[in-house]
């Protein structure tokens, strides 16, 4: 898959009083969602033909709203809904579209790659994907993206959106609002109004509208009149790394299925180098017959040989377990138990693992039983104090409705928390998150507990917030991140930490090229310290083409001048006008800034 030109840009014009937004990117990568008819009456990819609709389709783009915001090149946007965020899109269609029948590997790393690309650009990603190999897709890119922390949706259609009665358009629309409006940071597919675990689905059905299921685990999301996600379901990174990509995948990975005449060669052929793992497909519960020592024996030669080999059940729903002599056998000779994980996910685990050369043989057989994206089902110990809390008030109060429950929760939470922050008492935190909290609910202003930490500036409590799972991506109600919010305050050490776990600063470069003027003008340096500590290009302009730089000699404030200096600012940049920072010194009489700009005369 080669990349072409995005479908429009994100640069608005300067503007007041713009909706909240929320930036997506859209990969198309062909499948039946985005066909249409050739002249003998087949479904083919059509380049440039399903953005060209949607740009003619009201429900999909606000044309008015675009045009004023973004001008003639603009993105696609979608009209106002009752979520926070409007969502502004552009779409990224791929030179050779596919039937995703035709997917392999190497197409897996070109997603993984270019997500990795538009990562800090976008809020969230939506990839349009044919439905048949969907599953292996979603199952692949949820190994292959490390600490993720943005919300990437896999979807498609059973019909194309340029037929009647297409499911594509409700699959489409709906996981742009969710990504553009909801912080869930893992791979997740979106079908028939549920958002599920990417790596936890198949496709189950080549007919009807719901065609991917869930089997063993909850959806993280239900859509109906409103979009009701479940927060506790979800699968958050509780390290303090940024986000990263692995492009390297074991391709000598295969599968089985067990059937009543297998034979002893085909085992051998099946196992036979150069297969590094292999799927196995058992009965049931993870049975195999024991009267088959013939095939034992050949699993047996297959692991000493170091052939990775995981055990899953061919059964649609349920997991594998050792309870019966039949499945014991298996484990006996070495082959491990895939759990309750799909065959997509055991699949692309395997390869995932087996592509990690850093890692021997014993580190690689424990990761395959450890859950390490939320792929397979693991015993949690009992936690008898979840929920208390909020049932013991709620029975005090007569609440008794779900969703009053629900209201009551993210009213009670937030609050026990932001006290604790303030307090920067980390005990007290351990014991709300003993009692259910999670660390991304928002309060009413959709402020987090971390949007919280860093303002206070706590770096114990930030660093606590972080490795239990909080984002550094949420926004708030005034469009704030944590990362802003530390930077306002001067909090250097915070500011670190949150970019060490891969918060980062987007948005309008002129607005921030203003906020950095306005602290030269100011002579704060310290807040230009804290701009710079968090990645930002000390030499981003304002709207009149003015750096920090050319505030800082405009106001002579000496101290500002040598800070950007020293960190590579241009003393020849010119404005809208033509002056450089030299030039507006000696305009204003600024007499140490002209001092410390003075050109370095060379001796001969």
């Amino acid at each position: 898959m080669y990349c072409k030109e995005r479908s429009g840009t994100m640069q608005g014009k300067l503007i007041g009083n713009r909706d909240l937004e929320g930036r997506v990117l859209v990969i198309y990568t062909g499948g039946t969602i985005g066909m249409t008819r050739n002249q003998f009456g087949s479904l083919v990819p059509t380049h440039n033909a399903i953005v060209k609709l949607l740009r003619n389709y009201p429900q999909m783009h606000d044309e008015e709203y675009a045009f004023k915001n973004f001008g003639e090149n603009s993105p696609l946007v979608l009209p106002l809904t009752s979520e926070k965020r409007r969502v502004v899109y552009e779409l990224l269609e791929y030179d050779n579209l596919i039937d995703s029948s035709n997917a392999r590997t190497a197409d897996w790393i070109c997603l993984a790659e270019d997500i990795k690309k538009y990562y800090t650009d976008y809020d969230g990603f939506v990839i349009l994907h044919g439905t048949d190999t969907l599953s292996y897709t979603a199952s692949a890119l949820s190994f292959m993206l490390n600490n993720l922390g943005k919300t990437v949706i896999v979807t498609g259609s059973q019909i194309s959106i340029f037929e009647p009665r297409s499911d594509g358009f409700d699959n489409f629309l709906t996981s742009l609002l969710i990504a553009g409006n909801y912080n869930i940071p893992e791979v997740c597919v979106f079908f028939a109004n549920q958002l599920m675990r990417g790596n936890r689905t198949s496709k189950r059905t080549a007919d009807a509208f719901e065609a991917f299921h869930s089997p063993n685990y909850v959806p993280l999301a239900v859509a109906g009149i409103t979009i009701d996600v479940d927060y506790r379901a979800i699968f958050r990174p509780h390290k303090i790394e940024k986000f990263s990509v692995e492009t390297e995948l074991c391709e000598d990975v295969t599968m089985l299925r067990l059937f009543p005449g297998i034979t002893r060669a085909m085992i051998t052929a099946a196992t036979y180098p150069p297969t590094k793992g292999m799927v196995l497909q058992s009965y049931g519960a993870g049975n195999m017959p024991t009267n088959r020592q013939d095939i034992l024996e050949e699993f047996r030669k297959a692991v000493k040989r170091g052939v990775m080999i995981v055990n899953i059940t061919q059964c649609s729903q349920g997991t594998v377990s050792a309870i019966y002599e039949t499945g014991r056998t298996l484990q006996d000779v070495g082959v491990l138990s895939g759990s309750d994980m799909t065959p997509e996910a055991a699949y692309t685990k395997l390869a995932y693992v087996l592509s990690k050369s850093e890692w021997d043989m014993q580190k690689k057989r424990e990761i395959m039983l450890t859950s390490i994206r939320g792929e397979l089902t693991t015993e949690r110990p009992f936690n008898p104090k979840s929920n208390q809390l909020l049932d013991a008030v709620a029975r005090n109060l007569n609440i008794t409705s779900q969703g009053d429950i629900i209201r009551l929760r993210n009213t009670l939470f937030p609050g026990m928390v932001a006290a604790a922050i303030l307090d920067k008492d980390v005990e007290k935190l351990k014991a709300i998150k003993e009692y259910g909290s999670d660390f991304c609910e928002t309060n009413a202003d959709f402020r987090t507990p971390l949007h919280i930490a860093a303002s206070e500036g706590c770096l114990k409590v930030v660093r606590y917030l972080l490795e239990n799972g909080a984002s550094v991506h949420l926004r708030d109600r005034f469009d704030r991140t944590p990362l802003i919010d530390a930077i306002e305050n001067d909090h250097h050490e915070v500011i670190k930490l949150l970019v060490e776990c891969g918060a980062h600063i987007s948005g309008c470069d002129h607005l921030i090229g203003e906020q950095l003027c306005l602290a030269a003008a100011v002579g704060n340096v310290d807040r230009l310290m804290s701009y710079c500590y968090a990645g930002v290009d000390l030499s981003e302009r304002d709207v009149s083409g003015r750096t920090a730089l050319h505030f800082g000699a405009l106001h002579d404030q000496g101290e500002v001048v040598q800070f950007l200096l020293d960190r590579g600012a241009d003393p020849e940049a010119v404005d809208m006008l033509g002056h450089t920072p030299r030039q507006l010194a000696e305009l204003a009489f600024a007499n140490i800034a002209q001092k410390l700009l003075q050109p370095i005369s060379l001796s001969r």
